[in-house]
């Protein structure tokens, strides 16, 4: 190929992403430099950070710049190398952004090691950040016991899921919340939930005095604003609070508004942690020991949902807001190898 594609920020989105934000471009493909790959993406990923990346709000990393190659971890062959750590073929993974093909530093990249018997896509998902997000949040900060209360919100979601399924190894009561009957009997039926909560149709705080009587201990939070209120004015002493997303704000111009009883915190004494995946990298192998054995058993169970093409990044990514997926939401740009 002599040309490649990626999609570049035009301006800040306002809200909703919306058409003109973001503007797909087509360019003659680049040469690597010395100490450079030329990388073939084969996998975009899909996440609700993408959204707050776009905005110049304060955050855990910069804010795209206007005019550069949208951020996004991909996972990719590369096809030319000028790296003495890295040949052509060698799969990997990294912020290859929005694009179909990446020029990268070659340290900078992670060559991909992948098991027999797992696809590709396990490795942008339940083997890859979305698992090790789950299992950090879930593990080291939720840490639930036998017989504990834990409730999960985008529970039918990619880190949503397999954090609910760590949580029941452990043996808690897991409820989860979800969007759609389809998706609530998913929970119960097959990831083995105590109980589901479909926010669509029911009151999520009524909803939760039925499935949790005794209160929760463990709140894995993905979504933010009511649903999350809902669950914090029903914490127990000392419960735990694993802030990993707020999807519910991230198209508000304003801040996300926190719990509205926040004298919660000190009446229960709760622990309450954001936390990013980025922060867990250096212990990874200590969630892989639990994560590669359960998968390839299958015991933990996971879904992704793979869109075809980089022209249509802006629709896929409206998935996210709607719940329109299942499990990890990629892009296939190309083939596997």
């Amino acid at each position: 190929m002599s040309s490649m594609q990626r999609w570049i920020l035009r301006r800040r989105p306002e809200g909703e992403v919306r058409p003109g934000d973001l503007e797909l471009v087509t360019e003659p493909m680049p040469e690597p430099g010395t100490g450079e790959v030329l990388v073939r993406t084969i996998y975009l990923s899909l996440d609700p950070t993408n959204r707050l990346w776009m905005s110049d709000q304060d955050q855990y990393m910069p804010p795209v710049n206007i005019g550069e190659t949208m951020r996004g971890i991909s996972v990719g062959v590369v096809e030319t190398s000028r790296s003495d750590r890295l040949k052509p073929g060698d799969i990997v993974n990294g912020l290859g952004g929005w694009s179909t093909h990446f020029i990268a530093n070659g340290n900078h990249l992670a060559p991909l090691f992948a098991q027999q018997g797992l696809p590709l896509t396990a490795y942008m998902s339940v083997l890859g950040a979305t698992g090790l997000t789950a299992w950090y949040g879930m593990c080291d900060i939720g840490h639930p016991k036998s017989g504990e209360t834990v409730v999960v919100s985008a529970a039918a979601g990619a880190v949503g899921s397999i954090a609910g399924q760590l949580a029941k190894f452990r043996g808690a009561r897991v409820i989860g919340i979800a969007g759609g009957k389809a998706k609530c009997d998913w929970l119960t039926n097959d990831l083995g939930f105590d109980g589901a909560i479909d926010y669509k149709s029911e009151d999520v705080g009524d909803a939760l005095d039925k499935l949790c009587p005794d209160g929760i201990d463990v709140n894995f939070e993905n979504v933010g604003g009511t649903i999350m209120d809902a669950v914090f004015s029903r914490m127990n002493l000392f419960g735990r609070f694993a802030l990993c997303g707020m999807i519910a704000a991230y198209n508000d111009d304003g801040r996300p508004t926190g719990p509205t009883d926040f004298s919660r915190v000190l009446m229960k004494r709760l622990t309450i942690r954001g936390f990013l995946v980025s922060d867990f990298y250096p212990r990874a192998a200590e969630a892989m020991a639990e994560l590669i054995p359960s998968v390839t058993s299958g015991k933990l169970k996971w879904k992704v949902h793979v869109d075809q093409g980089l022209e249509g990044a802006m629709d896929s990514l409206q998935r996210l807001f709607t719940g329109n997926h299942d499990g990890k939401l990629l892009i296939q740009l190309s083939p596997e190898p």
